[in-house]
């Protein structure tokens, strides 16, 4: 099963190798990771993606919770959320593609941000699976080069993730 834990810790040199270093040790897989200093300069929050049962998630946090450079975490699952990706993709668009390669763009709310006589480079953000239900609609034949952000998530309402 698949789990968003959102965590605030120290804005330090090799945080983030600790707590990857964690994950790699003990065999867990990071799916995705973002990492960025909040509006505390001395704080980044970060976003990871892993899969596992509840027994290995509990075991992660309890792994996380005691590492110094880790202030507070929260499994965003644990409670409504919002979830958002990033992805840049160049699609090659030429001849009679361009015009449906657009009409999918405007369906899915993406953004063409770059355009040349043959490629459109386009901007989408929404859920993991509204990415990857862009890309199958789009189909293989078209697609140069894909760049995804990694989930970020936050917690709906007044629950926050604070220090």
């Amino acid at each position: 099963m698949r789990h968003i834990i959102s965590i605030l810790m120290e804005n330090e040199s090799g945080a983030l190798s600790r707590v990857s270093g964690l994950f790699s040790a003990r065999g867990y897989n990071i799916e995705s990771l973002t990492v960025a200093p909040t509006n505390d300069p001395t704080l980044s929050r970060m976003t990871l993606v892993t899969t596992g049962s509840e027994a290995i998630v509990e075991q992660i946090v309890k792994q996380l919770n005691k590492l110094i450079d880790v202030v507070k975490l929260m499994e965003l699952d644990d409670y409504p959320y919002i979830e958002r990706e990033m992805m840049l993709i160049k699609l090659r668009a030429d001849g009679e593609a361009r015009e449906e390669l657009k009409r999918l763009s405007d369906i899915f709310r993406g953004r063409i941000i770059d355009v040349t006589a043959t490629v459109y480079t386009v901007e989408l953000t929404g859920t993991c699976d509204k990415l990857d239900a862009f890309i199958e609609a789009i189909g293989e034949e078209h697609i140069l080069e894909v760049v995804r952000s990694g989930a970020m998530g936050i917690a709906r309402g007044e629950r926050a993730l604070r220090a």
